[in-house]
């Protein structure tokens, strides 16, 4: 990882709220399709807010979310107070060996060495046991989301083909899910703001940026005078099981 690359990657905790207001969540079809069917203990690594966690708890699952930012995991633990909410890395995972039976990392495999990560899910993974990646990409087929990317740069729901998982991983799939997100103006801001290019940039640049987005807002035939957005997503996901 460069340095422009984990300055990026650990700029999120500046705006935690925003992330959690503007971000999406997950559909439960794709997060289904991660979880193995035997699942218990589930790891949320990288869980930034919760978007994600949040869909597990809800499923009675026992999770741990381990996250490198404290600004992160303090709103996390705001909403969800009965999960453990631990500081840590992908390349170091504060969990003991064999400890669980499914590794989910959610919109944050891009921001791992994936050498050091693989060994170490591979570690807290007991035998069998699942590792599902997830993330979602905005679906930029139509007229005002296509503009948005345009702004604040475009999404490729394909970038994931390029993501491999070695041994001892196996039997690795890939999933689409196509979805829709409903967020009010101020959240689509939000999700603008959360972004980490728009975190690390210039402060004149941020601010042109966020300012074109509201000029979309209205301006646009189908956004001008809404007060709630239909932003369409294609979320992305892919598994593998531990091998022997």
């Amino acid at each position: 990882m460069t340095e422009s690359q984990r300055e990026r990657s650990l700029s999120f905790g500046s705006e935690a709220a925003a992330y959690e207001r503007g971000r999406p969540s997950y559909p439960p079809e794709a997060i289904d399709w991660l979880l193995p069917p035997d699942a218990r203990d589930v790891l949320d690594l990288g869980a930034g807010t919760g978007k994600l966690t949040t869909r597990l708890v809800e499923r009675g699952l026992d999770v741990v979310a381990v996250d490198p930012l404290a600004e992160m995991l303090e709103l996390l633990s705001s909403a969800l107070p009965d999960t453990p909410a631990l500081l840590g890395t992908a390349e170091q995972i504060p969990l003991p060996d064999n400890s669980v039976d499914a590794v989910l990392v959610a919109q944050a495999w891009h921001w791992f060495d994936p050498e050091q990560a693989v060994a170490e899910v591979a570690r807290v993974l007991r035998p069998g046991g699942r590792l599902g990646l997830v993330w979602n990409a905005r679906d930029e087929r139509m007229g005002w989301v296509k503009d948005l990317g345009r702004i604040i740069g475009h999404e490729n729901a394909q970038f994931n083909d390029a993501v491999t998982v070695p041994e001892p991983f196996v039997d690795v799939e890939h999933h689409r899910v196509e979805w829709t997100s409903y967020l009010t103006p101020q959240a689509l801001i939000d999700l603008v703001a959360s972004r980490s290019y728009c975190i690390t940039s210039p402060a004149d640049v941020r601010t042109q940026t966020l300012d074109e987005v509201r000029e979309l807002l209205t301006t646009h035939p189908a956004l001008a005078n809404s007060t709630g957005l239909a932003l369409p997503y294609i979320t992305v996901g892919m598994r593998a099981t531990l091998g022997d």
